[in-house]
């Protein structure tokens, strides 16, 4: 793990409150041990439509959140079941830090295990 000493980055936002982990990263994708490719599937359901087509008026499918390190979310963010694989698949979707209101406990753990930055701010 590359230990985080700065970031400079642009940020995107999800103003969203109480994103879970099922959210995050659906429990479809979870039949991996591995961290790699997670990120394709972040937000999964929010990201695409029944087609598989992204949706346009998903904040993360804008050209503008293309190389974002930074996700600033609604209070609450990684709520839900305990699941590594929501920091993970953050990190390979190339995020560095979560900025939010609140963060839930758990995953506020397994980010800082993974080298997932969660900020509160409030």
């Amino acid at each position: 793990m590359t230990p985080l000493r700065q970031i400079r980055a642009r940020t995107a936002v999800l103003a969203y409150p109480n994103i879970d982990t099922d959210q995050i990263i659906p429990a479809r994708f979870l039949r991996t041990t591995t961290r790699q490719g997670l990120g394709q599937h972040l937000f999964a359901d929010w990201r695409h439509g029944p087609d598989g087509a992204l949706k346009g008026d998903f904040a993360l499918n804008s050209p503008a959140a293309a190389g974002c390190a930074i996700l600033v979310a609604g209070r609450n963010f990684g709520c839900g079941s305990s699941r590594e694989h929501a920091p993970w698949a953050l990190l390979d979707a190339g995020f560095r830090a979560i900025v939010s209101a609140e963060i839930a406990d758990i995953f506020s753990n397994n980010a800082l295990k993974n080298g997932l930055l969660p900020v509160v701010c409030g």
